[in-house]
């Protein structure tokens, strides 16, 4: 069991940090008294092989932190050229010989105790690392006093905060025609199984790292589609938790209504786990009063979790892209063989598009100003964002501008009637899915995550079509999980299910049994492009 970071008083909550902060100290010695019978096999491995191999004494915490940053200076940095890593922590191996430190005395945290973990680079820390959401407007902005809740919980689980991932720069909430995965900080991240498709995003090096195996697990970061997407561009399983589920506390903002902090994993069980940590009540994120947390999500798999489910097929996101149709129903027949029962249903996922971008917009300004006001540095406000970006053009807007920050500093306060109107009409979103729900007595809604991953174009932008599933959920607040369904033309495609509000354990049961049937998914092979022969 985890501490819960609710129960935290400010004594504990320092002495927390400075522990994290002083490891470089700690236990200089213990990688020396640990058994050494063979090096950690990274590709592919799941939390339970990673931890199963420190437990009987293969490898140490540092070994295994050592080994992804060799892996991300091989893959990354060179190599294929990933770009998914931002920065490495340097005191990762550090922390992994503290908690080294702590198995050889008998303590394990839990499933993720020396696991390395990479983080959006939204998400505040506090160490040696910078949070700048991508952009060089934050790269010399005052530290963080505090860790993001969500990395506060990940440490006190005992998982090793590995380095930040690259994004769609301010989560690709500030150009109209961006390029998915590019920032300014760190340049256009590239999709491991072609690297001339994109990635998706906004979470895009995390959804990268991931499927490359540089980490057993990332955390990426949601408003609409942003860890669904990327999940299923890099053929992963990615949660889009019900908002209020994970605390946003400390994580650079784009909507209260919308965003929320997610895992991205190779496997449902471990998204699970990882899950398991992020999610808990904050009293820094009032989102999170009413947050139903269950404490091991792990126990809601099952392999027959299919047998008496009924689904229902979203009809309108199929026929939208044949290549992506014919990896889907074939899942669809699994569904059915393993006894679900499939219900055709139609979903609005545009109606409330415009009303979304309003609620955005405001909140963006309200939200983004008040966290700039209290992050300190020179970019205090949207305001002075945008004269930097101004200044820097060379870097920060070579290849598209901000057209969606000028839109939100157009707009006025959250007391704006336009702004109560647009949220009204969002609030839709919620009702469409539970209604369908409740009408055709479902467990969840399945359909195709999105489209196949497209080019990677810098001077048009994202060039994205086909099927997209993320909107209803989260416009709707609900909880959305995307599974690997399979490849076209060597892309990966998704499968999503998504249901009501707090329903992430029946989501996982169905997500598992399909899963662990279904088997797509397949390592990446950092290929030059895709192979379109039939």
């Amino acid at each position: 069991m985890t501490q819960d970071p609710s129960s935290l008083d400010r004594r504990t909550f320092l002495q927390v940090a400075m522990a994290a902060g002083a490891a470089a100290t700690l236990a200089p010695s213990v990688h020396a008294q640990a058994p050494q019978t063979q090096g950690p096999v990274l590709e592919e491995a799941t939390l339970d092989q990673l931890q199963a191999g420190m437990t009987e004494g293969h490898w140490t915490a540092e070994q295994l932190v050592g080994a992804c940053q060799a892996r991300i200076a091989a893959l990354d940095a060179a190599g294929p050229k990933l770009n998914a890593v931002l920065e490495l922590n340097p005191d990762a191996l550090a922390l992994a010989r503290a908690l080294d430190a702590e198995r050889q005395a008998g303590k394990v945290r839990g499933p993720l105790h020396g696991i390395p973990v990479l983080i959006k680079d939204n998400l505040e820390t506090a160490d040696r690392m910078k949070t700048t959401a991508g952009s060089l407007a934050l790269a010399d902005a005052p530290a963080p006093t505090q860790d993001a809740t969500a990395v506060l919980r990940l440490r006190l689980a005992g998982a090793v905060i590995l380095g930040k991932t690259n994004l769609s720069e301010w989560a690709n909430f500030r150009s109209t025609h961006s390029s998915s995965g590019w920032s300014g900080r760190g340049g256009q991240t590239r999709n491991p199984y072609a690297l001339d498709r994109t990635p998706s995003g906004s979470s895009s090096g995390s959804g990268v790292a991931t499927s490359a195996s540089l980490c057993a697990v990332a955390v990426g970061t949601e408003t609409d589609g942003s860890i669904v997407s990327p999940s299923a561009a890099c053929g992963l399983v990615g949660i889009k938790p019900t908002v209020g589920l994970v605390s946003r506390a400390g994580i650079i903002p784009i909507s209260h209504t919308q965003d929320t902090a997610g895992p991205m994993a190779r496997t449902v069980r471990d998204a699970a786990i990882l899950l398991g940590a992020l999610a808990g009540a904050d009293p820094r994120d009032p989102a999170t009063a009413q947050a139903q947390v269950q404490s091991d999500y792990t126990r809601f798999l099952h392999l027959d979790g299919l047998e008496g489910a009924r689904l229902g097929v979203v009809t309108n996101l199929l026929g939208q892209q044949p290549h992506v149709d014919a990896v889907i129903r074939p899942a669809l027949d699994l569904l059915k063989a393993r006894g679900a029962t499939l219900v055709e249903v139609e979903l609005k996922t545009t109606p409330y598009d415009a009303a979304e971008l309003d609620v955005l917009l405001y909140e963006f300004k309200t939200d983004l100003n008040a966290y700039l006001a209290g992050r300190g540095g020179a970019v205090k406000d949207l305001v002075s964002l945008m004269a930097y970006d101004d200044a820097h053009r060379d870097t920060e807007m070579p290849f598209f501008g901000q057209e969606l920050l000028q839109q939100a500093q157009a707009k006025g306060p959250l007391t704006d009637p336009a702004y109560a109107k647009a949220l009204a009409a969002c609030a839709q979103a919620r009702q469409d899915i539970t209604g369908l729900l409740a009408q055709h007595q479902l467990q969840a809604l399945v359909g195709p995550t999105g489209g196949t991953p497209w080019l990677i174009d810098l001077v048009n932008g994202d060039s994205g079509s086909g099927p997209s599933f993320s909107s209803p959920a989260a416009v709707g607040g609900c909880p959305h999980i995307t599974v690997p369904a399979g490849f076209a033309f060597g892309l990966p495609v998704g499968l999503s299910f998504v249901a009501g509000p707090w329903q992430e354990p029946q989501l996982l049961t169905l997500a598992y049994a399909f899963e662990q049937y279904r088997n797509a998914r397949r390592p990446p092979r950092f290929l030059p492009t895709a192979p379109l022969q039939a």
